[in-house]
């Protein structure tokens, strides 16, 4: 199935797995991409050590194109895109609108650059700036999202930007794919979706938790900007809890999560600068940012759902199974192939 992202990329499938902080590692992302797809590695999660053993990881595994998705306003950046052009990577992508200089360098390196966009402004930026392309996820996806359905902003982007977009935000079968493409999408991504496979690392209890959710939230309480999460009780005391305990708890988890990635408090500071220029943040939010790790470390590494968050779309209410990667996007492209050829027949002036 050839589109202008597949054309681009060099995957056989227009369908994209999107970089999930403690979900999407190497056996996802090869998995992914040796169906056909385009797996991602979610490396802001990762040290730049982490990040560069889950490339290698991923070509030990493969020979297929995949991607790595990092924070772009992260204090080693440059860094990591250092990284991704020595190790060969064909993709780099970003949850934020990377730097000018970083998709210069990128580009200069022949790495396809494909941030994630939220808004229809937001794409006109990064495509102005020379982006490959763009991820446009609607507020039905998982995770930061915003409060424009996927049917809405989908159309705007693809009329306001001369780069393949790729769609996100409620898409978990082929009949999803032939309408993003109806719209003028060059192919979806889904996050949600590839979580619930058998090639996923998150626990098989957490999958169960998933598998039987039927209803998800927009929180502010997890990092203080709009977050898609799971419904669950745990999500119900942050949202109760009080503003004082609210930041007790996150700057508990901020000294967790420095232990952890081994930064230290000035590198973490300077973080926080960054991210609440570069995102309009107050510091009682940059504060609350460092809930974001840990919470989702808890539920989806640890699973301990009941002192973690665990992001989704909202999706997950259809999804009931645990396919391989492989037979997943087998399935996708089958339907969406009926789908067409359905809807060729009813076109044809003169039915057989």
């Amino acid at each position: 199935m050839r589109t202008p992202l597949t054309e681009l990329v060099g995957c056989r499938y227009p369908v994209v797995q999107t970089g999930m902080g403690y979900v999407a590692g190497a056996r996802l992302a090869a998995a992914t991409s040796s169906a056909g797809g385009l797996g991602i590695i979610a490396a802001s999660t990762m040290s730049v050590g982490q990040m560069t053993d889950a490339i290698r990881s991923v070509k030990d595994r493969t020979d297929a194109p995949f991607g790595v998705n990092i924070r772009s306003d992260a204090d080693d950046a440059r860094d990591r895109v250092e990284v991704m052009i020595r190790e060969g990577v064909r993709v780099a992508s970003f949850a934020l609108a990377p730097r000018r200089e970083l998709i210069a360098r990128l580009k200069d390196a022949g790495v396809v650059t494909m941030p994630s966009v939220g808004a229809r402004r937001h794409a006109e930026k990064v495509a102005a700036w020379g982006v490959d392309a763009v991820i446009v996820q609607g507020g039905e996806g998982g995770g930061h999202t915003g409060p424009v359905p996927t049917t809405l902003l989908l159309p705007q982007v693809v009329d306001a930007v001369d780069v393949p977009v790729v769609a996100a935000g409620g898409f978990f079968d082929g009949r999803g794919l032939v309408a993003a493409m109806a719209y003028g999408a060059a192919g979806v991504a889904m996050g949600t979706r590839f979580l619930l496979t058998s090639d996923s690392t998150v626990g098989e209890e957490v999958k169960k938790l998933y598998l039987g959710a039927s209803d998800t939230v927009v929180t502010t309480r997890v990092d203080g900007v709009p977050h898609r999460v799971l419904k669950t009780s745990f999500v119900e005391s942050l949202e109760t809890a009080g503003r004082l305990r609210g930041l007790a708890r996150a700057v508990a988890n901020g000294a967790r999560f420095k232990k952890i990635s081994g930064l230290t408090w000035a590198e973490m500071i300077r973080e926080g600068r960054r991210m609440r220029h570069g995102r309009d943040l107050t510091w009682a939010q940059v504060i609350q940012a460092a809930n974001t790790p840990m919470l989702l470390k808890a539920a989806m590494v640890d699973g301990r759902a009941d002192l973690g968050v665990m992001a989704s779309g909202q999706v997950v209410s259809v999804i009931d199974d645990l396919p391989s990667c492989e037979d997943l996007i087998t399935r996708i492209i089958i339907e969406a192939q009926t789908v067409l050829t359905t809807l060729s027949a009813t076109d044809d002036p003169h039915p057989r």
